[in-house]
């Protein structure tokens, strides 16, 4: 595995380059010379993580499958605005 490092100026001006680095190894992004992100291939991340998960699993709330959600009831009507000018 190899891993690279680029400021984040250097990937502003060339992320072809990370895309290609990030295939055989994590790629350190600095700011001001301190480590401040890390791109992965999604296949690395995957391996990380677990596998895939889907849309609904990344928004849900660990913990709170069992509560219910009621919200009350509201009534909406419509009136026609008085424009008239007394």
């Amino acid at each position: 595995m190899t891993v690279t490092t680029l400021t984040s100026r250097e990937l502003n001006q060339d992320i072809g380059r990370a895309k290609k680095a990030a295939k055989l190894g994590p790629v350190f992004i600095t700011d001001r010379g301190r480590p401040a992100h890390v791109l992965l291939s999604i296949e690395e991340y995957q391996r990380l993580t677990g596998g895939h998960r889907s849309l609904l699993d990344a928004l849900s709330m660990p913990g709170m499958e069992g509560i219910e959600f009621d919200p009350p009831k509201i009534e909406l009507k419509l009136r026609i605005p008085d424009f008239d000018v007394d």
